[in-house]
């Protein structure tokens, strides 16, 4: 991050000029209907992130904050900067950190992680015919690591060997959590639903904080992604496994379809995609096959010759046509 600009080394013609409603703090400062509309509107069409008015408050102040620091003036001046400023791809990258929370923990839905590697990996690795490749796994929206990690441990638990067996790709779109996760430094909150007995296995104390083995996290490639960049997105390699757990709750319907689109297209015919329990694809695409397996529900991407007309399938086509018909109407 640059340091925040002063007046006298402002690009010319980047920011308007300041007003007095920030010359005060940022506490009585509202953001206009219209001015809430642009800066949400240009979230979602840069990144799929999507914010309803139940967020205006939280939009509004964080807004406030960053505006104070780069001594921008004003809502709509600071919106000018976003679009056209100098370092306005940097900024908003910034914003996407200030507005985004991050709340996990190592082992987050346990029963998913145990279906991945004692039911998926061992299946995927029992089907390969020309030679042993190692598994490929995407984390997409990794957060600050704690899923990657996890898979990781969970592998290493259940007698997998990680480059092997498999391989972890992690992505999120927030620089400030992907710096976090590459550390591996971790506070208490994180350890929710970890044993003592895998902290002592997995973790380091050093100076009063917990730090990830290098064993767990060398077997992990952080990356920066935008889920809805196809240029960087078209660099991604197949994969075998996609977690997208809990991220597409924050998307509106006509962004999670782009995002089930590309993911369909990402995932080799036979491999699975992993979403958050409280998520379902129903209204969103029928293009995956919801499989049962013994620790947990998962959705497939079906097999050409192999798909199957389900309950599932069918409700999901329901679903589908109705909220088309709503949109046109």
């Amino acid at each position: 991050m640059k340091p925040p600009m002063n007046r006298e080394n402002r690009d010319q013609g980047t920011l308007q000029p300041r007003t007095s409603s920030f010359s005060q703090g940022c506490d009585d400062v509202q953001l206009s209907d219209s001015e809430f509309r642009l800066f949400t509107d240009y979230l979602r069409s840069r990144c799929g992130l999507n914010f309803d008015e139940d967020t205006r408050y939280l939009v509004e102040k964080r807004l406030a904050r960053r505006i104070q620091e780069v001594e921008s003036g004003s809502f709509a001046s600071y919106f000018y900067q976003l679009r056209n400023g100098s370092n306005a791809e940097e900024e908003f990258w910034a914003i996407v950190d200030i507005l985004t929370t991050n709340e996990t923990y190592f082992f987050r839905e346990r029963s998913q992680l145990a279906a991945l590697v004692e039911e998926i990996i061992p299946e995927m690795l029992s089907r390969q015919r020309a030679g042993r490749r190692p598994i490929a796994i995407w984390s997409a929206g990794c957060s600050s690591g704690e899923e990657p990690f996890s898979i990781v441990m969970s592998g290493l638990e259940a007698g997998l060997v990680p480059g092997r067996d498999f391989r972890v790709y992690a992505s999120d779109i927030s620089r400030a959590v992907l710096s976090r996760a590459r550390r591996g430094i971790y506070r208490e909150a994180s350890f929710r639903e970890t044993s003592e007995t895998l902290r002592q296995r997995y973790f380091a104390q050093k100076e009063g904080l917990t730090r990830i083995s290098d064993s767990v996290k060398r077997h992990v490639d952080f990356v920066h992604m935008n889920l809805l960049d196809e240029s960087k997105l078209s660099l991604l390699g197949t994969m075998d496994v996609i977690l997208c757990r809990n991220v597409i709750i924050y998307f509106d319907l006509e962004t999670k379809k782009r995002v089930m689109k590309t993911f369909h297209a990402k995932l080799q015919p036979g491999a699975y995609l992993l979403l958050g329990h409280s998520e379902s694809l129903i209204n969103v695409t029928a293009d995956f096959e919801l499989k049962h397996l013994r620790n947990d529900l998962v959705y497939r991407r079906p097999v050409p010759g192999e798909e199957r007309e389900d309950a599932w399938h069918s409700l999901a086509r329901i679903g589908i046509s109705e909220a088309e018909r709503s949109g046109s109407r």
